[in-house]
C-alpha cells in the first residue's frame, strides 16, 4: 500500500473517530496478507476491534462518570474477612438482580467492616454491564441539594438523580442534619423508592438514625420507604482494614 494510501486512512479514521482502525490496520493487513484472508474477514477482523475498543471506552466513561472515590473491586475483598451475613448476602447480590427490580441494599454496622468496599464493588460492576450509577457521600449529597436550592436548580438535580440505575449513598451517621437539610434529603431520597436501586452505608442502627435526622417522624417515614423490600445487610464485626492491613503485614 502506498504511502498516500495509509496517510489518507489516517486522515479518515480520524474524522470518523475509529481509532482502533487507525491504530490495528496495518497489523491487521499483515496477518490478512500472511493467512490469505479474504477481504470480508479483512473488514470483520477491523471492525470487532473498532467495537470491542468503543465498548471498552464506554464503560470507562461510566465509571468515569459514576464518581468512585476508589477502584474497589469486588474481585479485590477478602471475602473470608467480612461479617457473616455480607459473606452470605454477596453471591446473590453480585448478580445484580437487584438493580433490574429495583430493589434497595442497606449496609449497617461498626466502620472498617468492608460496607463501602462492596458498595463501590457492586457499583463498578454494575457500570461495567451497562448500568448508569452515582456516588456520593450522603454530606456531599447535602451539600449539593443546598447549592442547587440556592440557586434554584433542585429540580434539575432531582430529574438526574431520578434516572440513575443505582445510586450509591455512602457515610450516612457521620454528619447530623438541620431540620431543612434532613427535608432535603427526605425528599431526594424517597423519589426513587421502589423503583429505583440505592445503596445506603451507615454505621448507625436504625434505632439511632433520629440522631443524625432529628426528626422521629420523618426519620421512621425515610426507613419505612428506604427498607421496603430492600436487603438489610448487619455489618458488625472485626474491622476488615485492620485485619488486611494485618495480614499483608504478615506477608511482608
Amino acid at each position: 500500500m502506498r504511502k498516500s494510501d495509509k496517510e489518507r486512512i489516517i486522515e479518515l479514521s480520524r474524522e470518523l473517530r475509529l481509532p482502533a482502525l487507525r491504530n490495528n490496520f496495518t497489523t491487521l493487513a499483515a496477518e490478512a496478507a500472511e493467512n490469505n484472508l479474504d477481504y470480508e474477514d479483512y473488514l470483520l477482523a477491523i471492525l470487532e476491534k473498532e467495537f470491542i475498543n468503543r465498548n471498552e471506552n464506554r464503560k470507562k466513561n461510566i465509571i468515569r462518570r459514576a464518581g468512585f472515590p476508589s477502584k474497589s473491586y469486588l474481585s479485590l475483598l477478602e471475602r473470608t474477612f467480612l461479617p457473616k451475613a455480607a459473606q452470605k448476602k454477596l453471591p446473590v447480590l453480585e448478580r445484580l438482580e437487584f438493580i433490574d427490580q429495583g430493589q434497595n441494599i442497606i449496609m449497617a454496622g461498626n466502620p472498617g467492616t468492608g460496607k463501602t468496599h462492596i458498595a463501590i464493588g457492586l457499583g463498578l460492576k454494575a457500570c461495567e454491564m451497562g448500568y448508569s450509577v452515582y456516588f456520593t457521600t450522603i454530606h456531599a449529597l447535602l451539600t449539593l441539594l443546598r447549592e442547587s436550592h440556592s440557586q434554584k436548580a433542585l429540580r434539575q438535580i432531582e430529574a438526574r438523580f431520578e434516572k440513575y440505575d443505582l445510586v450509591i449513598c455512602d457515610e450516612v451517621g457521620y454528619v447530623s442534619f438541620d431540620k431543612a437539610g434532613a427535608e432535603l434529603l427526605f425528599n431526594h431520597l424517597s423519589l426513587r423508592a421502589g423503583r429505583k436501586s440505592t445503596i445506603i452505608t451507615t454505621n448507625l442502627d436504625f434505632e439511632r438514625w433520629h440522631e443524625i435526622f432529628l426528626d422521629p417522624v420523618l426519620t421512621a417515614a425515610l426507613i419505612d420507604r428506604l427498607t421496603h423490600k430492600a436487603h438489610l445487610i448487619n455489618m458488625d464485626g472485626e474491622s476488615y482494614r485492620l485485619r488486611e492491613t494485618m495480614n499483608l503485614t504478615q506477608q511482608a
